[in-house]
């Protein structure tokens, strides 16, 4: 993974795993619990000392990117280093989806519902996983991405399969969020 990579999705992770989660999203229950999700890591986000306006002027928005009207305030940090900022995460967002959607749809769709079955199945001590596994899974069933840095598509796979199931079942939405913020920040 390069420095830079790394350096944006680092604490940044949370806002770059809602945009993954909302791109091309129509589905209504999904997109309440996207905006209820965005709204509370807004929030989240705001008591760490990052301010962030997520009423109708800005915020996240439900097509999947950080607007930018947004208004963040890092202390002495300027405002060009803030739009830079923002630009690194949507920049990060959009690589995992372009990694994503180069994976085999019938490797996705399996380990997708895999995954929703383990996690309606089991309780959440285990959905970080079973979320490993499916991952896992995939990769060996013939994922040919070998020109991309590992871990790059260790994130593109998990987000995809979050998405998923999620899609499929929205409730679990905030559940799967933190599984996934958890294994991306403490298992890569």
């Amino acid at each position: 993974m390069d420095d830079s990579w790394k350096s944006a999705i680092g604490q940044n992770a949370p806002l770059v795993i809602i945009s993954f989660l909302q791109t091309d999203s129509t589905i209504v229950n999904y997109d309440k619990e996207l905006s209820s999700l965005g709204t509370q890591i807004s929030r989240d986000i705001n008591c760490n000392g990052l301010m962030m306006d997520t009423d109708d002027d800005g915020g996240l928005e439900t097509d999947g990117h950080v607007s930018s009207c947004i208004a963040m305030s890092f202390g002495d940090i300027q405002p060009s280093v803030l739009l830079q900022e923002l630009a690194a995460i949507q920049e990060v967002a959009a690589g995992l989806r372009e990694i994503a959607a180069q994976f085999q749809h019938n490797v996705v769709a399996q380990a997708t519902q895999n995954l929703s079955n383990n996690v309606l199945s089991s309780t959440i001590h285990y959905w970080k996983k079973h979320l490993s596994q499916e991952v896992d899974m995939a990769l060996r069933q013939g994922v040919c991405l070998r020109d991309l840095p590992q871990e790059q598509i260790i994130v593109a796979l998990s987000l995809t399969l979050v998405k998923g199931v999620c899609q499929q079942a929205p409730h679990l939405l905030r559940n799967l969020f933190d599984v996934a913020l958890d294994y991306i920040r403490r298992d890569l």
